[in-house]
């Protein structure tokens, strides 16, 4: 099915979340699992002796504890999307950490008594990579694409009478990634069983024909399983508000095998967006006589959106833009493990920055990740896959392209598309085809499989090849255009494409390390230094990308341009530009936090732009700089304020105003910069200023004396008991006042005890070769993040840092049954 190009959705969205009925069980299996590194020939039988395997739980990244080394993954390649001419070494591309190989994953699987007509499904949210499933030494599944969730009836293979074995054989192979793609089962694994009829995997979908104010009309499409010549069932749905009143009902009956839609009104719907994410539940049974086969409860959202030639992007009917950030799946020190607590760490910064939407670049994310962004208010683009037919890496997608890309989107789309923050699908990222005649057929064959199994959304790619997009055709044929880095030529692309609008999907890639400046503070592409950093002045950037005002404005000033996907919202293992060819450099400088979710001074630049509702202003450098006596030390302000005066050791160095619209200097329009400020120790302090003249805020700046004390500080104290929960634990080494020590590099020790356990630590440097799951680690810049894991029982939990030299920090956090 093709979208009309000025493409509009009403949608009743929802994720469908099974729940706990008289048949059906769901159970995580994350406990119990045995795994081994190294290719095992008897791996699947059942009665391999395992005692020696290391116990482990699932999700679990077995590379992630390293060591880190250059020649892990080492490539000889060009990278033509970083225009470059020749093949040069790569050594940290991939994050230097020991992924590629064979690992072994086992455990006894418990399944409750079926009986007839029962069944029995593993669901894999996602298996690093090429993944094979065994049951009783009989392979059950195969499924290469290590970013996909599968599933597979497991009822065949099973026992009569236990015990059953379950065996995963996963292998990563170099040259499959541009980035660290983790390893081992590094997402969930569930185990469903029912009894009868049921409502099989992703089994229901939800839509709307229209919204108003007054009343949504809701469509609910269920698939129902039973055995042969099951009759007499029906369907009973309850919809839900957020109270857990009904608000509407329906009943229908039910032929098995077959799809039965369902249709209802919800009077005065409340509309889901970013700033308000009100969440429904369709409850539906599944009824033989009076008989309850199954029950499967579904979480959605109502709302509406548009995009319009001329205009953009419009969600339930008010204009926006996308405010959003591209994210690799790695969370930092955690390596790729998928963890709930840290992913809402995540989404609760970016949420503060004013960000409101993420792309999950370059692949199918978590399913705990859409959920959050359902219940925290992100959009969503579910990208797919970073290659197509022609290769990017010897060993990347392009292989199982032919055979796999059908499967992977299919299950992609079923997955997520009743969630109510997915509001587009990517099938692709930077694909080289676009460069190829055969490009545009491709692209348009992916778009229509996406459309056959959701015709609610549109589709996206991120293109990169301006020109041959226009001269093949590759641009007209997407619902939304997606461009990357091309904030310069949006007015030429408006002017051609039939669409009549276009979105940046992956914009400025702007390089810095948190808390380094480097003089001259001016404009740089592909600057390097001997320490291999990057400058917090936040003017470099790579030949092929911009500094963030440049996009800034060419958003401003192009109605038509539907917002931005920033590169990136998190600094990520792996690709390490402008430094990819010198190690120890093996994690990027891309982030806007970094790889410990620090932010940098970008982050405030951003906030002052996007979260228009709370008072940003901040100063930078950090004003401790032996040595500069008397040398000229650029000062900005990154703030939402019109104005700002800023002060050195209380001597005014005048007031500065932003540009208006149509400066030629994009850099006047949103900060404030004071060039020719001469360093002298003490303190810089600025006062912001509304449009009204008003004071909006103040920062001060001081210079630090000798390191004195570690002081800790914790992104929440109260935790869940429930061995998952974590805290997020800034160490700062300040002086005897409280001023951070910026050049403090002091290695810091970490002891927990009571009701938690120390879990990673992570200082934000992409040149440090530390381990992150040791407790102790050298502070960067003056600090690092130590990650406290709560245990499964209520009591308090004594965290305490300590250094050479320095008195110690302690911090008592809490866990609670909840």
């Amino acid at each position: 099915m093709s979208l009309p190009k000025s493409f509009a959705a009403a949608l009743l969205l929802a994720a469908s979340l099974p729940a706990a009925a008289q048949s059906r069980q769901e159970t995580l299996l994350t406990t119990n699992w045995k795994f081994t590194k190294g290719d095992q020939p008897d791996g699947a039988k059942p009665e391999l002796n395992d005692a020696q395997w290391q116990t482990v739980r699932i999700p679990h990244d077995w590379a992630i504890s390293g060591p880190f080394d250059g020649k892990n993954d080492l490539q000889a390649v060009k990278i033509e999307q970083n225009n470059e001419q020749q093949a040069t070494l790569k050594a940290g591309r991939t994050g230097g950490l020991p992924f590629i190989g064979v690992g072994w994953y086992r455990r006894q699987l418990a399944v409750p008594a079926l009986g007839k007509g029962g069944q029995a499904v593993l669901l894999f949210d996602g298996a690093m990579s090429n993944a094979r499933v065994y049951i009783n030494g009989k392979e059950v599944m195969f499924w290469p694409y290590g970013y996909n969730s599968f599933s597979v009836d497991i009822t065949p293979y099973l026992r009569a009478s236990g015990p059953n074995t379950l065996a995963v054989r996963l292998e990563n192979f170099a040259e499959a990634s541009r980035w660290y793609p983790g390893a081992g089962l590094y997402r969930n694994v569930h185990l469903i069983t029912t009894k009868g009829a049921h409502v099989p995997v992703w089994g229901t979908y939800v839509t709307t024909p229209s919204i108003t104010a007054s009343a949504a009309t809701v469509k609910l499409k269920t698939q129902v399983a039973a055995p042969a010549g099951t009759t007499g069932l029906k369907l009973q749905t309850d919809l839900r508000n957020a109270a857990g009143q009904v608000v509407a009902t329906a009943t229908t009956a039910v032929v098995a095998g077959r799809e039965t839609e369902q249709n209802f009104v919800v009077k005065s719907p409340k509309l889901w967006s970013p700033e308000t994410p009100t969440l429904y539940t369709a409850e539906s049974k599944l009824l033989a006589g009076t008989a309850v086969q199954d029950t499967y409860k579904t979480p959605f959202g109502i709302r509406s959106f548009t995009f319009e030639k001329g205009k953009g992007f419009s969600l339930n009917g008010q204009p926006r833009k996308f405010r959003g950030v591209c994210n690799h799946h790695d969370l930092g020190p955690l390596g790729t493990a998928i963890n709930t607590a840290a992913l809402r760490h995540q989404l609760v910064l970016l949420k503060d920055m004013g960000c409101d939407a993420i792309r999950t670049s370059h692949n199918m994310p978590a399913p705990e990740l859409m959920t959050l962004c359902d219940e925290l208010g992100f959009m969503v683009m579910v990208e797919s896959f970073d290659e197509w037919k022609a290769p990017k890496v010897k060993n990347g997608y392009s292989q199982y392209f032919d055979q796999w890309v059908e499967k992977d989107l299919v299950n992609m789309v079923h997955r997520d598309r009743n969630h109510p923050s997915a509001i587009m699908w990517s099938i692709g990222n930077e694909v080289p085809d676009q460069s190829t005649p055969e490009g545009p057929a491709i692209a348009r064959r992916l778009q229509d499989i996406v459309h056959r199994e959701d015709p609610t959304r549109p589709v996206t790619a991120g293109m990169d090849r301006f020109d041959d997009d226009f001269k093949y055709g590759f641009a007209a044929v997407l619902d939304i255009p997606g461009f990357n880095y091309k904030p310069h030529r949006y007015a030429e692309a408006l002017a051609k494409l039939p669409q009549g609008f276009l979105l940046g999907t992956e914009t400025a890639s702007t390089v810095s390390s948190r808390g380094v400046y480097k003089f001259p503070a001016v404009l740089g592409k592909d600057k390097k230094y001997d320490d291999n950093q990057s400058s917090s002045y936040d003017l470099e950037a790579c030949n092929w990308s911009q500094i963030p005002d440049i996009e800034f404005a060419a958003q401003d000033d192009g109605p038509a341009v539907a917002g931005e996907f920033v590169w990136t919202g998190f600094d990520y293992l792996g690709e390490p530009t402008p430094y990819d060819e010198k190690w120890p450099s093996h994690s990027s400088y891309f982030g806007i936090l970094d790889l410990a979710s620090q932010p940098k001074d970008r982050y405030y630049l951003y906030r002052a732009r996007w979260n228009p509702s709370q008072p940003t202003v901040h100063l930078l450098p950090h004003w401790t700089w032996p040595g500069r006596e008397g040398q000229v030390t650029p000062v900005f302000c990154y703030t939402n304020g019109a104005s700002a005066e800023l002060f050195v050791n209380g001597k005014s160095q005048g007031r500065q105003t932003k540009a208006g619209p149509g400066a030629t200097d994009p850099q006047t329009r949103y900060r404030l910069e004071w060039k020719d400020v001469v360093y002298q120790p003490g303190s810089i302090k600025v006062v912001a200023y509304d449009a009204q003249g008003n004071i909006l805020g103040t920062e001060e700046v001081r210079t630090a004396g000798a390191p004195h004390h570690i002081r800790l500080l914790a992104d929440h104290t109260r935790l869940a008991a429930d061995g998952e929960d974590l805290a997020y634990l800034i160490a700062r080494v300040e002086d005897a006042q409280g001023n951070l020590c910026p050049g403090a590099t002091q290695q810091l020790h970490f002891t927990v005890s009571g009701a938690g356990k120390f879990r990673a630590v992570g200082n934000g440097d992409a040149t440090n070769l530390e381990p992150f799951q040791e407790p102790q680690m050298h502070a960067f810049q003056g600090q690092l993040v130590a990650i406290v894991q709560a245990s499964e029982t209520a009591g308090p939990v004594q965290v305490k840092a300590t250094a050479a030299g320095l008195q110690a920090g302690v911090l008592q956090l809490q866990t609670a049954k909840r």
